[in-house]
């Protein structure tokens, strides 16, 4: 049997391996961390939603993110330190926004896909990631976002989602524990659905050893780069927001720059008096996941201050705010807050496709916001390329 290399353990890198498996590779997946699913895989928002398909490039987020830079506690946060491989990053960004909407359905076309992946790949190896079918309920406060979900609406139906425009009484209806007066209307599909990114992929890990021999190296990736390319047998970079470090090490220059756009997340344990339905809140940037029958998963903003993973308590407040005002009392008493660095691109697609410069090497990353959404269906796409 050929070996294949996995570089990473999140979300991407534990698909990738097991499809490499599916394939017939005997498969070594190579992670600084002792267990699958640490870092950016850890406390994500929770939701697969094909339904927050929408890329953010475009000149109404860029005025947005403009106004918001002297607000601590803005949805966006931007170090404007002269940091040169981020205002490179926001170049090519705005050089996307002529593709958005071509980029917007192509993300919403996968996620749809990913979604019966994910639901195949756990009834194979038999396990469970507290996930929960309620769809995803996007709600809107103001006349003009909801114009905006209007026109986005129609690139997601042209992907093949079935989504329903809904009024603000049947958003309450939907979600009766959801308490704001302002909400004006939302959409609503029940295609989407939210489940524990780090409970899929440690039980994952755990099945992929003991039914195909999978094993799980903890070493620091990037100390073994170069002895990794003189492996005959396909090697696939998952690294998230460490790939274009493993990228320059080897060589490979020709990919999309990859920045840490950092998340911030709460996981309220028992709370209670919250929502069943998964929310997106458009104004606030902020989104909701119920994991199982005990926990809610709160999350949102995004940082641009390179790999910092500090938790900050004014970025983290907001989303303690939002829970207490949208749902009066919640029970706030055991609340774990969390950062991550997502791995974005400037283009909000991710990387998927084989090196130019060396025969037996891959790349599947650069998931941004949407690793949990897209990573099934990315994984089996690179192990397509390979074979």
């Amino acid at each position: 049997m050929t070996t294949a290399k996995v570089i990473g353990s999140g979300i991407s890198g534990v698909t990738t391996a097991y499809y490499l498996a599916k394939a017939g590779y005997t498969v070594k997946v190579y992670d600084k961390r002792a267990y699958p699913g640490m870092a950016t895989s850890y406390a994500n928002g929770g939701q697969l939603s094909a339904s927050n398909a929408e890329t953010w490039n475009s000149w109404s987020n860029v005025a947005k993110g403009t106004k918001w830079l002297t607000k601590k506690d803005a949805p966006l946060k931007i170090n404007p330190a002269f940091d040169f491989a981020k205002y490179k990053w926001f170049y090519k960004f705005l050089r996307e926004i002529p593709n958005k909407e071509s980029n917007t359905i192509d993300t919403c076309k996968w996620a749809l896909q990913a979604h019966d992946l994910y639901t195949e790949i756990a009834d194979d190896l038999g396990i469970e990631f507290d996930r929960v079918n309620e769809g995803i309920l996007h709600v809107y406060t103001n006349k003009k976002e909801l114009e905006h979900a209007r026109s986005i609406n129609e690139l997601y139906v042209r992907a093949g989602m079935v989504r329903k425009e809904v009024s603000s009484d049947e958003v309450r209806a939907l979600e009766p524990n959801l308490n704001n007066p302002d909400i004006i209307g939302g959409f609503y599909n029940d295609q989407d659905f939210t489940g524990d990114i780090h409970k899929f992929c440690v039980n994952a890990m755990n099945a992929l050893q003991e039914q195909y021999d999978v094993e799980f190296i903890a070493q620091e990736v990037q100390d073994i780069a170069g002895e990794l390319l003189l492996h005959y047998g396909p090697v696939v970079v998952c690294a998230g927001v460490n790939t274009t470090q493993i990228a320059d090490i080897v060589g490979d220059t020709h990919l999309p720059p990859i920045y840490p756009v950092k998340g911030y997340s709460i996981t309220i344990n028992n709370p209670g008096i919250a929502p069943w339905k998964s929310l997106l809140d458009d104004s606030a940037k902020i989104v909701t996941a119920r994991l199982g029958e005990d926990r809610l998963r709160i999350a949102g903003t995004a940082e641009f201050n390179g790999y910092n993973r500090d938790i900050i308590q004014e970025r983290v407040r907001p989303l303690k705010q939002w829970a207490m005002d949208m749902f009066p009392g919640i029970n706030m008493e055991n609340v774990v807050p969390w950062a991550g660095l997502r791995p974005m691109t400037p283009s909000m697609m991710p990387i998927v496709q084989k090196s130019k410069k060396f025969d037996n090497v891959y790349y599947n990353s650069g998931h941004g916001h949407l690793g949990w959404t897209l990573s099934a269906y990315t994984a089996k796409q690179i192990v397509s390329i390979i074979e």
